[in-house]
């Protein structure tokens, strides 16, 4: 910069400056030589002239008079133009041109000294007109070499914007001494004048002859050295002749490079942001003022985690691309530094956990069972033909035509379906019934609905309008169930068991039985027909999970005051088929009045609580048969104590509770196979080896029971660590011979997935992407693994129900074995709950997986259905799936707040709006 800053604040002023000094020496020159003309004799002295014929090392003629003008060099990087020295040799024809008379002498002249001596021919006594005519030419040549020297100005200019500083100081002082040397000899020439005669002309000749003669060799090997010294040379003393003007020429130069470098950053900083921004793809971005500041710290996010680098964060534009960059260059350092086996599993991987996405091993999916596999009746799922790739960016939604308005759940209300059964003996009717194509309609909202009342709130009241439902209230009432108080629905927190609240009832369960240390020893609980689910809701507050679950029956709307309360509750019945759980997973199961048949047909539907009921696991009954001496509930009483006796199950304890006037029989599943051994009548029978105890999807009761696992490395032989503790903790059973789903061993892979979203979450999700955690209570992992998003939710006041798909490897076990709870579903059909049931959806990888199976149109339909209005949805998931979601939410009104991608990756937040189509669908 500061090189071209001089040369171009120099040129006008050096150039004008050169061209008046040889303007003058040309003048005098002429005046001195017609003086001498005047008074010189007939005959001019002779004239000695010194020529050489030099060429260039690239082969190119260089050029060269006696005068002593500044030396004129080729440039290396200019080609085709002729370039003139101040060394003396012979001129060529095409330098300087003669005047027509003479030309032919002067070629016969220049063949004759190249015939004699090779550098120098001296000629005397010349006649008379010879020495006119030979000092009119000289005149003439100095002329043309004055123009040749004019030119070699510009040529210098140009030369010297391309020389280094450190160059163009190491020649000043050599140039400088040329300088004056040529000065004081164009000095003596004119003190001289008409004084100077043939000798001394000759003499000065020889001696500059000689000179030149040496310099030209000397510069030959500069030349050679460092082609661009000579031009900075003459620059300098150019710069020196004037000085001052140079210094205000720099002064200025100096203030234009800073202003330059200024505007360059700010530039290069400009375009560094919008390239930066383009290139992680930012799209749309609607967040408030405070969201917007965090845009930056989503970028550098994205790189750690899901795509490299997803977890740094920071609100400063120069901290991130200091942390981006010098991460990079770490991790480039340990990639090069650490072995290039990829599927190496040593320790010192640990470093890198939650560096990058975890990416699911195709060959890990040999190890694993998954439900479709495991279920001999799975229906059998149509190929989509257009393989979801179909857009539908502008489509038309209507409002469901349905008798079930905005209550309205696929799978449970299909009225075509339940025409055709044949039995309700089995509460068939109550099952699932998922229409052959997923609907593409929108639920309509309540009329007067509102944002739903914040937890711990809203476990007492919600408002009257979101639930409309005032049954309950009125045959329920009595019992604390729920009552209408004006525009709120109130829950004392009763239950027909309980009607003085269900935190008494809670310390009486664990006063009867001390060793189920609610929140240590028993975390996962089954409450099997809740209600509305104040049992599960209270149990809360001893830190105890409970999936709470009832039919979709009489007692209206029971489940949606659940989750409309905040409370996790699915719509199912023991009615045909298993529940949608692993065996051996629940450490308690829960029946208040649940009006479940237990003992009927062999004990088929306790069978089945046995089967996912953990070993050494309690179930709590209680009912009127435990403490009433009615005949019908004495006779239930004794068909449950034997059958209770031949399951093997342990009567803990009867207790009764004075307060309620209400009796609990507390039950416990063996941990051994020694009684079922022992038994004289194998009723009710064992299950055949062949049957899979996790196996759900679709398949019906079975009236059998699984043998305890005595293996200690097998699940359900030993009973997992307490809570917390268990959260963290790799299960002991799971063996580090098996691959787990990321490639690794299966506890590296446990450990690794929980790292992961431990960052994600606490980097991420809990500030980056715009979401008012306080206003989120009920939340869904749509496509769980090992339960990590979860987890990392522990310490904030939400639920997460964690959905592993029946195509996927089996892991559910795992996320119970952990303290959470989870159940099985393909999301090609309807999810078991009502409309407006959560707060946050969380997709990692789903809808990429469910484009090869079923359209995107009806899983969007059926996203929009069970997300409350002002609810969220985060997505994670290859790019072109990013796309599809992204259009479809468009055409459903909702706010996309965040999108972005790179390497075929993205993530993708949106929020929910009050929207709703204003015609309905076509009813079929």
């Amino acid at each position: 910069m500061g090189i071209g800053g001089k040369s171009r604040s120099n040129k006008r002023s050096s150039s004008v400056s050169y061209a008046s000094t040889v303007t003058t020496v040309i003048f005098v020159t002429l005046c001195v030589f017609g003086v001498w003309m005047l008074t010189s004799n007939s005959v001019a002295p002779p004239q000695t002239t010194t020529t050489r014929t030099a060429t260039d090392t690239n082969g190119d003629n260089v050029f060269s008079s006696s005068n002593e003008e500044q030396t004129t060099k080729i440039n290396d990087d200019q080609k085709d133009k002729a370039v003139f020295e101040d060394n003396p040799g012979q001129l060529p024809d095409d330098a300087i041109k003669p005047d027509d008379g003479k030309l032919e002498d002067d070629k016969a002249s220049e063949s004759d000294e190249d015939k004699g001596k090779e550098g120098v021919a001296v000629e005397e006594n010349q006649p008379d007109l010879q020495g006119k005519e030979s000092a009119e030419e000289h005149e003439k040549q100095k002329f043309s070499e004055t123009q040749i020297s004019e030119e070699s100005v510009l040529t210098q200019n140009q030369q010297l914007e391309q020389t280094s500083p450190k160059e163009f100081e190491e020649n000043k002082q050599t140039r400088n001494e040329e300088a004056n040397k040529i000065n004081q000899e164009e000095n003596n020439n004119l003190d001289s004048g008409e004084d100077q005669n043939q000798s001394v002309e000759q003499q000065q000749g020889n001696e500059k002859s000689k000179e030149w003669q040496k310099q030209e060799l000397d510069d030959q090997q500069q030349r050679e050295d460092k082609p661009k010294q000579d031009v900075e040379s003459n620059e300098e003393t150019q710069e020196t002749t004037n000085g001052k003007t140079k210094e205000d020429d720099q002064e200025r130069s100096k203030n234009d490079v800073a202003e330059l470098e200024d505007e360059q950053k700010r530039n290069k900083q400009q375009s560094q942001e919008q390239q930066e921004l383009q290139m992680q793809g930012i799209a749309n971005t609607t967040f408030s003022d405070e969201t917007k500041d965090k845009q930056k710290e989503i970028l550098n996010a994205t790189q750690t985690d899901t795509f490299p680098n997803l977890l740094k964060t920071s609100t400063n534009q120069e901290t991130i691309e200091k942390d981006t960059q010098s991460e990079a260059q770490n991790q480039e350092t340990q990639q090069q530094d650490s072995p290039k086996e990829e599927n190496s599993n040593d320790s010192n991987s640990e470093e890198s956990l939650g560096s990058s996405i975890p990416k699911e091993s195709t060959e890990s999916k040999k190890s694993w069972k998954t439900q479709k596999t495991q279920s001999e009746n799975e229906k059998e799922r149509r190929k989509d033909e257009s393989n979801g790739q179909a857009s539908i960016y502008g489509y038309t939604w209507q409002l469901c035509n349905v008798t079930a308005g905005p209550d309205y759940i696929p799978c449970l209300d299909n009225e075509k379906a339940l025409k055709t059964l044949r039995s309700t003996k089995h509460f068939e009717h109550r099952e699932r019934h998922c229409p052959e194509k997923g609907p593409t309609c929108l639920v309509p909202l309540p009329e007067g609905y509102k944002r739903p009342i914040s937890w711990p709130q809203s476990r007492d009241k919600i408002w009257y309008h979101n639930v409309p439902h005032t049954l309950l209230a009125q045959v329920k009432g009595h019992q604390n169930w729920v009552k209408v108080s004006g525009e709120f629905l109130t829950f004392p927190g009763g239950g027909t068991q309980f009607i003085h609240g269900a935190l008494h009832y809670i310390d009486f369960v664990q006063q009867s039985v001390p060793d189920i240390k609610w929140g240590k020893h028993t975390r996962v609980v089954l409450d099997v027909g809740c209600g509305v689910a104040s049992f599960g809701g209270f149990l809360f507050d001893r830190d105890v999970l409970t999936m709470s679950f009832a039919p979709k029956d009489e007692h209206e709307a029971q489940v949606q005051f659940a989750l409309e309360r905040g409370i996790p509750a699915i719509s199912a019945v023991m009615g045909s088929q298993r529940l949608p759980f692993p065996s051996r997973v629940f450490d308690l199961v829960h029946c208040a009045r649940c009006r479940v048949p237990w003992h009927a047909e062999g004990g088929l539907l306790l069978l089945e609580l046995n089967r996912v009921l953990r070993p050494g696991g309690y179930f709590v009954w209680s009912a009127t048969p435990v403490y009433q001496k009615l005949p019908e509930d004495m006779e239930i009483w004794k068909a449950m104590s034997s059958l209770t006796k031949s399951m093997c199950w342990e009567l803990v304890t009867i207790k009764k509770d004075k307060l309620n006037s209400i009796g609990v029989a507390v039950f416990r599943k063996p941990t051994s196979n020694e009684c079922y051994d022992k038994r004289q009548d194998n009723s009710p029978p064992m299950c055949k080896n062949s049957d899979d105890a996790n196996a759900v999807w679709h398949v019906p009761l079975q009236a059998c029971m699984h043998r305890v696992p005595v293996n200690q490395a097998e699940r359900g032989a030993r009973w997992p660590a307490n809570w917390p503790d268990r959260l963290q903790k790799a299960p002991y059973w799971l063996n580090s011979s098996q691959m787990g789903i990321y490639g690794k061993p299966a506890p590296q892979d446990f450990a690794r997935d929980y790292e992961h979203w431990t960052r994600v979450v606490s980097k991420l999700y809990m500030s980056g992407l715009g979401i008012s955690w306080s206003n989120v209570r009920n939340v869904m992992d749509m496509r769980a693994v090992y339960g990590g998003f979860a987890a990392a939710l522990k310490d904030i006041k939400v639920w997460v129900i964690n959905v592993v798909n029946f195509d996927s490897p089996d892991t559910l076990p795992i996320i119970y074995e952990r303290g959470l709870f989870g159940i099985y579903h393909d999301w090609c059909e309807s999810f078991s709950t009502y409309p407006r049931s959560y707060d946050l959806l969380h997709a990692d990888h789903l809808f990429s997986k469910l484009k090869t199976r079923c359209k995107l149109e009806p899983v969007m339909a059926e996203v929009d259905r069970i997300v409350r209005p002002g609810g969220k949805l985060i997505v994670r998931d290859e790019s072109n799936a990013i796309g599809e979601v992204e259009n479809l939410l468009k055409s459903l009104h909702w706010e996309v707040h965040l999108t972005f991608s790179k390497d075929q990756e993205g993530i993708l937040s949106a929020q929910k709006v009050d929207w709703r189509p204003t015609t309905y669908q076509a009813s079929s």
